[in-house]
C-alpha cells in the first residue's frame, strides 16, 4: 500500500505546470486542479498577476482549455505541452502520463476529448472512423469502459449499447454519419440529429425544417470597424473599469482609425487607468491598433511579431477584460483597402445565417471586396447558404449560381486567395445540420498574410515615412491626467532641426497633427519615446536649415531616389522606341499572329476587353476563332526535352505558326495539355509533372515529321517507346499512364512533404512535382517560430489523413553538411507529434512521380553516413 501511495505521489514527480485561467477555468476549479496535480507530485509555478507572462523556461506543462493566450505560439517553438484539465483527470485513472496530443485545445483537433468505441460496423468503416479520430485528436477504445464518450453503431440492439446502458456509461450513441459528416467539413458539428435510438437524420424528410443555429461569441467580432465602445461586461462602473488585459502593455492606435477627440480620451483612459500605457512609437509598442493593412506601421509591428489589430479587437478586449489573439478571429484584423484580389466580380447572397452570424458573413464579404445584395437575383455568382432548404437556394440551382456554405467565404479571406468553389468541402450540407453553428471558428492564415503584406524578404525602411502612411493619433503616459484643455492642444512652436527631441503627436477634432505642449512632454515616457520617423531628420543637412528647407530637401531626396528606381524601365523604354513599329508593335509577335489573315479591323468588345487576365492558350483560341480558316486546336502539344528552336526564335515563331494552322497549339503549362512530345524518358520537372496528367506522351519525331511533310500526322504511330530507361528505372511508361489516369492527380494526398532551402534543383521544382500529385511541400529552414507552420501542414487535411497517409512526415534533402544539420532538428519535432520522420534524397519523389505508384528503397533514406564532406 505504501508503494502504490508513492508512485500515486510521484506520477507528475516530472510535470512543472501553470494554469491559464479563462472563462470556464478560474477561482475555485482552477485551485482544486492545481491541488490534484501537485498531491500527485506536480508542482505549480505560479505567476505574481494572471496578466503576467508565462515563464515557459520554468515549465513542462500549460493546463488550458484554450489556444487563446499570448504565450501559445511560443510554447509550441519550445515544446511545451499544452492540456486540457481532462488530461489530469485521464492520467490519474491510467496511472501514467497520457499523450498530451489526445488532449490537446488546439481547436483543429476538434475531436480531442472524445473516446470512441466502434459497435457491429463493417471493418472497412471501422478503421477509416478510427483513424479520423486519432487524427483529429480523439481516442479510440475497443470496450466500453466509463472514459467512452460516443458510442458509433447502427441500432441500439448490440450487447455492447445494452452493456454500456446497465452500466450507466454517459455517453452518446451516435450513427456513423456524423463522423462522415465532421471530416467532411474539417469542423465538428453538433451530434443531436446523429443520435440513437432515434436519429433525426432518418426521422425528418429533407424539405422539413431545419432549426435557426445562433452564435453568442460572435458578438463584437462581426465587424471590422464598430460604430460605438461597447459597455464592458460585469463591471460595476463602465466608465472607470479596471482593465488588468492592458496591464504592462503599450499600445499604439494608428490614425488611420479616424477616432474622435472625445472617443479618443475615453479610449486611453481605459487603458491607462488598468496599468497600460499609450505610445506613438511602434517600435516600442507591444500592440498595435490600425485599420488598415498597407501601412508602414503595420508592416514594421507584424514584421516585429507584436499583437497587431483592428478597433474591433481593442474594443473585444476591453468588454471581456480577457486576451484573445487577433488572429482567432477574421474581422479582428486589419482589412486591405482594395480587398481580395478577383473578388469584385463577385456578387454575393446570403440564406438561412441569421443573428450576429448573418452580420458577420455579410461584413467579411464586403471586407474580401465583393458585393453583398439582401436579394438575390439572376446576376448574382454565389450564394452562402447554412442549408439546402430556402428558395433563394431553390432560384439558385435553376440559375446556375454557385451555392457554396461560408467556409469557402472564410479560407478565401483567411488564405488570401479565392478557393474553388468546387472543393467538397465548401459544397457539403448535412442533411439536418444548420452550418451557422460553426461560422467564425476560420482563423487567419498568418503565413499567407505575411507573404502578401509584409513578406520577410521585402525592404522596409524604419526610417522611412510617407503622407500616405498613418501615423500614431496620440501619446499618454501611465501617469497622465485624463484632463484635455484648449491650452493643451494648442500647436507649439518648432524646435531647431538639430533637437535631440521630436514631440508626440496629438489628433485635434480637425484632423490635424499639432505638436504637443511643453507640459504634455514632460510626462512622456522620460522623454524618451518619439515617433519612429523622428531621428530621420537629426544630423542631416545643414546645421542651420530651417524646417521648411528640411521639407524641401527631404521631398527632393524622395525624387532622386525613386528616379532613380525607374532608371531601369526608362532604359527599357527608350530601346524599346528605337525598335521598327515602337513601343507597341516593336518586337517579335506570337507565333499565331504570323498566320495569314483577313480583316484584322477589330472592335473592343466585352470578351475582348475582359480578356486581360486570361492564360495563353485561351487568347491563342481566342483568336484562332476570329482568324478566316482557322479551326480552333484539336491538340494541345507540350514541349520537353525539344531541341529543334534552341537559340533559333525566328524558326521558333515561324514553325509554331505552321504547326497552329495544323490544329496543333505549343502550350507552356503541362495542366493543359492532351499531348506531350520528348525525345525520351526524361526527369526534368515539365516532363514529370505531366505524367501526373496522364496526357499522351509521342516522340520528338512526331513535330519534325509534321513540319517536313507540312501536314498533321497521326500521333498514333508516334507513341514514344524507351525500353532502355525502362529497363534502368523498373518500371513501364504505358503502366504509368494507366495508374496516373487512376491516380486523378492525388497520388501524393494527405502527405507531409518538406524540403530544403538548399536542395538540388531548387525547392520550386519539388513543390510543384508534390502539388500536382495533390501533395503539399513547405520550405524547411529549422527557424524560430517554424514548428507552428510545421504543425499546421500536418493538420491542415482534416479529411482521412491518417487513412491516406502512411504517417510518415517527409523531409527531401542533400547530402550537404549544410542541409545536415537540420535533420536533427525535424526528427526531434515530428517524432514530438506523434508522427514518424524520414530523410529521403530527391530521387524519392522523382521516382514516386513517374511510376505514379508508392514504392520504397532502402537507398532513398539518408543517414549522417551519407553526408557529403567537402573540403
Amino acid at each position: 500500500m505504501d508503494l502504490d501511495g508513492a508512485e500515486s505521489k510521484s506520477l507528475f514527480a516530472q510535470v512543472q505546470f501553470c494554469i491559464v485561467q479563462t472563462g470556464d477555468l478560474r477561482g475555485d476549479s482552477a485551485r482544486e486542479l492545481a491541488k490534484l496535480l501537485e498531491d500527485n507530485g506536480a508542482e505549480e509555478i505560479t505567476r505574481t498577476a494572471i496578466a503576467d507572462p508565462i515563464p515557459l523556461q520554468d515549465i513542462t506543462h500549460i493546463i488550458s482549455t484554450t489556444t487563446d493566450f499570448p504565450e501559445y505560439g511560443a510554447a509550441n517553438d519550445a515544446l511545451k505541452s499544452v492540456v486540457k484539465p481532462d488530461w489530469v483527470k485521464a492520467s490519474i485513472a491510467k496511472g501514467r502520463l497520457a499523450n498530451p496530443r489526445q488532449y490537446s485545445p488546439d481547436p483543429r483537433l476538434f475531436f480531442s476529448g472524445l473516446v470512441v468505441c466502434c459497435v457491429d460496423l463493417p471493418s472497412g468503416d471501422s478503421d477509416a472512423i478510427i483513424g479520423g479520430v486519432l487524427a483529429m485528436g480523439g481516442l479510440y477504445s475497443s470496450s466500453v469502459s466509463k472514459m467512452v464518450t460516443h458510442i458509433v453503431a447502427l441500432t441500439m440492439d448490440s450487447d455492447k449499447c445494452k452493456t454500456a446502458i446497465s452500466r450507466n456509461v454517459k455517453c452518446k450513441f451516435v450513427l456513423p454519419h456524423w463522423f462522415d459528416d465532421c471530416l467532411k467539413l474539417g469542423k465538428r458539428i453538433d451530434e443531436a440529429p446523429y443520435c440513437l435510438p432515434d436519429p433525426e437524420i432518418l426521422r425528418k424528410r429533407p424539405e422539413d425544417r431545419i432549426p435557426e443555429a445562433g452564435r453568442q461569441d460572435m458578438l463584437g467580432a462581426s465587424s471590422p470597424k464598430p460604430d460605438r465602445l461597447p459597455t464592458p461586461s460585469s463591471s460595476p462602473s463602465a466608465n472607470r473599469r479596471q482593465l488588468t488585459v492592458f496591464k504592462g502593455k503599450k499600445v499604439m492606435l494608428s490614425r488611420d482609425l479616424e477616432l474622435g477627440s472625445h472617443l479618443l480620451g475615453t479610449i486611453e483612459d481605459l487603458i491607462l487607468n488598468g496599468g497600460g500605457m499609450v505610445t506613438g512609437s511602434v517600435y516600442k509598442a507591444d500592440i498595435f491598433i490600425c485599420h488598415y493593412r498597407e501601412s508602414l506601421d503595420y508592416r514594421i509591428a507584424s514584421r516585429a511579431g507584436k499583437d497587431v489589430g483592428n478597433l474591433a479587437w481593442l474594443y473585444y478586449l476591453i468588454t471581456h477584460n480577457a486576451w484573445t489573439s487577433p488572429l482567432r478571429r477574421l474581422l479582428h484584423y486589419p482589412v486591405a483597402h482594395q480587398g481580395l484580389p478577383g473578388f469584385s466580380i463577385f456578387r454575393i447572397s446570403l440564406s438561412n445565417y441569421n443573428g450576429e452570424a448573418r452580420v458577420y458573413l455579410e461584413n467579411l464579404a464586403k471586407a474580401a471586396g465583393g458585393e453583398f445584395t439582401k436579394t438575390m437575383k439572376e446576376d448574382n455568382t454565389h450564394l452562402i447558404t447554412a442549408h439546402m432548404v430556402s428558395e433563394k437556394c431553390d432560384a439558385a440551382k435553376e440559375w446556375n449560381i454557385h451555392m457554396v456554405n461560408h467556409l469557402w467565404l472564410e479560407e478565401s479571406y483567411a488564405k488570401w486567395q479565392i478557393q474553388t468553389v468546387s472543393d467538397p468541402r465548401y459544397n457539403h450540407f448535412p442533411t439536418r445540420t444548420n452550418l451557422g453553428e460553426v461560422v467564425g471558428q476560420t482563423p487567419i492564415d498568418k503565413q499567407a498574410v505575411e507573404k502578401m503584406f509584409f513578406p520577410l524578404g521585402s525592404d522596409v525602411d524604419p526610417s522611412a515615412e510617407s503622407d500616405d502612411v498613418p501615423r500614431p493619433m496620440s501619446v499618454k503616459p501611465p501617469n497622465a491626467t485624463s484632463s484635455r484643455s484648449t491650452n493643451a492642444m494648442k500647436p507649439q512652436p518648432s524646435r531647431s532641426a538639430g533637437s535631440q527631441e521630436v514631440p508626440f503627436r496629438a489628433l485635434q477634432s480637425d484632423g490635424h497633427t499639432p505638436k504637443a505642449s511643453k507640459e504634455n512632454r514632460r510626462h512622456t515616457e522620460g522623454n524618451a519615446v518619439r515617433t519612429p520617423a523622428s531621428s530621420r531628420f537629426i544630423g542631416q543637412g545643414k546645421e542651420n536649415e530651417t524646417p521648411s528647407t528640411t521639407g524641401s530637401r527631404s521631398a527632393k531626396d524622395k525624387a532622386v531616389a525613386k528616379l532613380h528606381d525607374l532608371a531601369p524601365d526608362i532604359a527599357l523604354f527608350q530601346k524599346e522606341r528605337k525598335r521598327v513599329g515602337g513601343v507597341t508593335h516593336g518586337g517579335r509577335k506570337s507565333s499565331e499572329d504570323l498566320v495569314p489573315e483577313v480583316n484584322r479591323k477589330r472592335s473592343v468588345s466585352k470578351d475582348e476587353d475582359t480578356d486581360t487576365g486570361a492564360d495563353e492558350e485561351t487568347r491563342a483560341t481566342k483568336r484562332a476563332k476570329k482568324s478566316k480558316g482557322l479551326a480552333p486546336p484539336s491538340m494541345r502539344l507540350a514541349l520537353s526535352g525539344y531541341k529543334g528552336w534552341v537559340s533559333a526564335a525566328k524558326k521558333e515563331g515561324e514553325e509554331r505558326a505552321r504547326l497552329r494552322a495544323m490544329g496543333i497549339l505549343i502550350v507552356p503549362d503541362v495542366a493543359s495539355c492532351t499531348h506531350l512530345a520528348s525525345p525520351h524518358i526524361l526527369r526534368t520537372q515539365k516532363f514529370i509533372c505531366a505524367l501526373a496528367h496522364a496526357p499522351i506522351i509521342l516522340s520528338t519525331d512526331f513535330v519534325n515529321d509534321c513540319l517536313s511533310q507540312n501536314k498533321r500526322l497521326e500521333p498514333e504511330n508516334y507513341l514514344l517507346q524507351d525500353t532502355e530507361s525502362e529497363k534502368r528505372m523498373g518500371y513501364k511508361l504505358s503502366d504509368s499512364l494507366v495508374r496516373a489516369k487512376s491516380n486523378k492527380g492525388q497520388l501524393l494526398r494527405g502527405y507531409s512533404i518538406y524540403c530544403t532551402e538548399l536542395i538540388h534543383g531548387g525547392f520550386e521544382t519539388y513543390k510543384s512535382i508534390a502539388e500536382v500529385n495533390g501533395g503539399k511541400c513547405l520550405m524547411y529552414r529549422a527557424r524560430a517560430g517554424f514548428t507552428a507552420t510545421l504543425r499546421a501542414g500536418l493538420d491542415e487535411e482534416g479529411d482521412d489523413f491518417e487513412a491516406s497517409s502512411p504517417g510518415y512526415v517527409y523531409l527531401i534533402s542533400g547530402t550537404t553538411p549544410e542541409e545536415a544539420k537540420l535533420w536533427p532538428k525535424f526528427r526531434q519535432m515530428i517524432d514530438g507529434m506523434g508522427k514518424n520522420p524520414l530523410v529521403v534524397r530527391h530521387d524519392w519523389i522523382v521516382d514516386l512521380a513517374l511510376s505514379q505508384k508508392h514504392q520504397w528503397r532502402d537507398s532513398y533514406n539518408l543517414t549522417e553516413k551519407d553526408i557529403t564532406l567537402t573540403a
